[in-house]
């Protein structure tokens, strides 16, 4: 028993490598530019919590990308992206990686000067202008955030389109009051008690925002921003993480909050 379930395992290796052996180097290294926001254009990543790619085994490579598309590895981002690629395209994308040079522990790449650079200015007047259309608790996070739209987007919403080009989205990220003991307090309402403002996030389409990312990226024209409490845009902010994240929403105008949109949007008539 021991011995046919080696041999299926040899096998199944063996299929693997010889995948792995037909990966198009320089196929791969076209493909990797979307990969390069958070992996680094020589694989060496922006962040240290984002792994390097270069110098990795192929075999290695290819199995993680596959359990990221099958969703056996689960990542919002990488769950995203994989979804996208085809076995020959992995198998290219595992032979580019593969033929780089490893570099050290510690090193590291700066972001893309496209990823972090965001169109978005804050907008002043969006507690005047803007229609608060939800409020989400996250205990595990001990936040509470305020969601906002604008009038465009939520007038799309109430006729049931699309959001159109103009529309802008923010939320206010407050941090949840504490209990004695230690753990968040909710109020009468079932929401977390905000304490103080802790940032803003923001999305906004505009014509041909979206030119700047790869398609294997791009959210249409949307770019995003996280301003800090005197309202200018944080530094080092990656686009690349959020466009990821919000790839897959293509039907819901990339947004997570749509439901609670429409019916907000809807029952203001």
């Amino acid at each position: 028993m021991r011995n046919a379930l080696f041999a299926t395992l040899l096998l199944g290796v063996a299929g693997l490598s010889s995948q792995v052996q037909a990966g198009d180097i320089e196929a791969g290294r076209a493909l990797s530019v979307p990969c390069a926001a958070c992996h680094g254009e020589n694989g060496i990543s922006s962040s240290p919590v984002i792994p390097n790619l270069a110098g990795q085994k192929s075999a290695y490579l290819v199995a993680q990308l596959q359990a990221f598309r099958g969703g056996a590895r689960e990542n919002d981002l990488m769950n995203a992206i994989a979804a996208q690629l085809s076995d020959p395209q992995i198998e290219s994308l595992a032979a580019f990686w593969s033929s780089l040079s490893g570099a050290s522990t510690h090193a590291t790449s700066t972001i893309p000067a496209n990823m972090e650079r965001t169109r978005l200015k804050f907008p002043e007047n969006f507690q005047r202008e803007f229609i608060r259309y939800d409020t989400i608790s996250f205990p595990d996070r001990g936040q509470v955030r305020k969601y906002y739209a604008n009038k465009p987007a939520f007038e799309a919403a109430r006729m049931g389109q699309p959001m159109p080009q103009g529309s802008y989205f923010l939320v206010e990220v407050f941090g949840a009051k504490m209990g004695t003991d230690d753990q968040p307090l909710f109020g009468e309402d079932g929401q977390l008690v905000e304490d103080k403002l802790l940032f803003y996030t923001a999305m906004e389409t505009q014509p041909g925002w979206g030119d700047d990312f790869p398609e294997l990226l791009r959210n249409a024209d949307w770019n995003y921003a996280v301003f800090l409490t005197d309202k200018t845009a944080r530094t080092g902010v990656n686009q690349a993480e959020c466009l990821a994240c919000h790839k897959p929403l293509t039907q819901d105008s990339y947004l997570f909050t749509i439901k609670a949109l429409t019916a907000a949007a809807k029952a203001a008539r």
